[in-house]
């Protein structure tokens, strides 16, 4: 593992405006310990989904908060913009970061948030990929219509592009234009393969991602999960039986059961959680971690309070991610080396 990174949705027990202060807030703790990237989630409509629907306005604000950590969308959900639109806001908030932006994009996962936006579920991998191609004739400096290109131009910010994606088609996809390529910690499971591992349907992604790639492209995966360090162990299993019991009551499909044990819920959630050693053992046992350039961690769905996050970030910083590999401060921005 070269790099390590804090993920949120934003999903804090709070009011809205609330969850923006205490995202910022983590975040810096992010950047005082020297991670080298934080990851803010794009979504709409729904509070227990995520509170963020304007990813590049959150951005500008904790990128004038701060002055080192990247700052990524992890994702835009590109299907449900205008590409052209994407791309100068991502362009104006690169250039107020100092260079400091990098765009993940996605198709987008929720599919009661297609319809407000004119569009069909059906629809989405054709729409996704008309608008990945606007975006980046954009981001390249090309006729976007009517013989307009970018304005203020994209700079680097091309090679700076990552795609998140449950398919090895879509791996293969980000391979192709050599972007990054970001997995989830919400990997849905087949109908016919309910019980199968992060590792069995990710693994192959990164495969079909790292044959892809142009000639002379390095790639870089990006791997999230749910990860809660505490001091107590107890403690932590306390937190996180509340929260996954409430995301197993909301979640869509068979994998999580509400009345399940609290062992079987993280393990049906694909959650590391317990202290420090723990967490260490738990995510160096996971196969695709090995082939991944960066940990993405995030607390949902175990959503402690807010001070407890602050110290998960502390203790996984500090103890967690050495035992793997990591070393702070942060490293050189590393670009995806984008052939797009």
């Amino acid at each position: 593992m070269t790099q390590l990174a804090l993920f949120t949705r934003l999903l804090d027990d709070a009011s809205p405006a609330e969850r923006y202060a205490l995202a910022l807030a983590q975040l810096q703790q992010a950047e005082r310990l020297g991670l080298d990237r934080a990851w803010v989630a794009q979504h709409h409509f729904r509070a227990a989904e995520g509170g963020l629907p304007s990813p590049f306005v959150f951005l500008a604000h904790a990128a004038a908060a701060t002055s080192a950590i990247r700052l990524g969308t992890g994702v835009v959900t590109l299907t449900l913009e205008d590409p052209v639109r994407v791309a100068e806001d991502a362009v104006v908030l690169d250039l107020l970061t100092g260079g400091r932006l990098d765009l993940g994009l996605g198709s987008g996962g929720t599919p009661t948030s297609f319809a407000p936006f004119g569009l069909r579920l059906d629809d989405k991998t054709a729409v996704y990929e008309a608008k990945l191609d606007t975006l980046l004739t954009a981001l390249r400096g090309g006729d976007v219509g009517g013989g307009n290109t970018l304005y203020p131009d994209a700079g680097t910010l091309g090679d700076r592009v990552w795609q998140a994606t449950f398919s090895a088609e879509g791996g293969a996809r980000a391979g192709r234009h050599g972007h990054g390529l970001l997995l989830s910690r919400t990997q849905p499971r087949p109908d016919d393969r309910p019980d199968a591992t992060l590792a069995e349907l990710q693994l192959p992604i990164v495969d079909a991602y790292l044959e892809a790639l142009p000639a002379g492209a390095r790639g870089f995966v990006t791997a999230s999960r749910t990860v809660f360090v505490a001091d107590d162990r107890d403690e932590a299993r306390a937190f996180a039986e509340t929260g996954l019991r409430r995301a197993a009551r909301s979640f869509r499909g068979g994998r999580l059961a509400p009345d399940a044990d609290l062992d079987e819920l993280i393990a049906a959630s694909d959650t590391h959680v317990g202290t420090a050693d723990e967490v260490a053992a738990s995510l160096a046992a996971d196969p695709t971690l090995a082939r991944a350039d960066e940990i993405a961690f995030q607390v949902h769905s175990v959503d402690a309070p807010h001070a407890h996050v602050l110290r998960s970030i502390e203790l996984f910083a500090t103890e967690v991610a050495p035992a793997l590999g990591w070393r702070s401060p942060a490293s050189p921005p590393i670009t995806t080396g984008g052939h797009s």
